[in-house]
């Protein structure tokens, strides 16, 4: 009687899963088919991303070559063989986008070192644009070029203040006694020149007790043989009067 029952139950249930299917075949046909497409949609952008970013690694280094012949022209605008920096960093979805962002501001600051007036602004203005577009990584290289970089433009597009914050940033990502140092200098100078004596003491400061080995810190010798005081003490000392 039970096993009767018990079938009766299952006969039941099939029978009304059945109508469920019938009266709902309409609906349930669409989100077959939309699933389908989605999960088609999600492997299809997989494989293009990874193949949009293979292609763009390769196209970074073409442009590379120009950063080094300083044709910074071409290493943004490209030629026959390269897109060029800004049309790659146009394309958001790759990592290669992203360093096309630091290689386009590193391109465009470099290009106003040679240049003045109007031009010069002008890829100032660029090379800041590019440089705060690019997403910060971990790493102790690019990262804190990048910043020190932008730390540059900031200051000769006169914005001296985040000029200092961002130099600080660099020197803080850099985390070594051959680079911080140079960033914490140069951060303590533009300070100097804002009559922020107290702040810049500060930053010199830093560098003595915290990169005693770097190149500040070590005495020098003068052409006659003498040796001298460390470059830091002099600062600190220009800063304590």
């Amino acid at each position: 009687m039970t096993n009767k029952k018990t079938q009766l139950e299952v006969n039941d249930a099939l029978a009304q899963s059945e109508a469920f299917v019938i009266k709902y075949k309409k609906q349930l046909i669409i989100g077959v088919v939309v699933l389908t497409v989605v999960v088609a949609a999600c492997v299809g952008g997989y494989f293009w991303l990874k193949s949009a970013e293979e292609k763009q690694q390769s196209q970074l280094t073409l442009g590379m070559a120009y950063i080094s012949q300083q044709d910074y022209d071409k290493a943004l605008k490209g030629d026959g063989k390269f897109p060029g920096y800004i049309k790659l960093a146009s394309n958001h979805f790759t990592n290669a986008s992203n360093l096309a962002n630091f290689y386009a501001g590193i391109s465009y600051a470099r290009k106003a070192e040679g240049e003045t007036g109007a031009a010069q602004k002008a890829d100032v203005k660029n090379a800041i644009k590019y440089l705060e577009a690019y997403s910060l990584q971990g790493d102790h290289t690019i990262t804190p070029a990048a910043l020190a970089t932008l730390a540059n433009s900031y200051a000769n597009d006169g914005q001296l203040d985040k000029a200092v914050e961002t130099f600080k940033k660099a020197a803080d990502r850099a985390a070594n006694a051959a680079m911080s140092p140079e960033y914490l200098i140069q951060a303590g100078e533009l300070l100097m020149a804002q009559k922020k004596n107290a702040d810049a003491k500060e930053v010199f400061q830093q560098v003595k007790e915290t990169y005693p080995n770097s190149r500040y810190c070590q005495p020098g010798q003068a052409p006659n043989g003498t040796i001298t005081a460390p470059a830091i003490d002099a600062f600190i000392e220009a800063v304590s009067k």
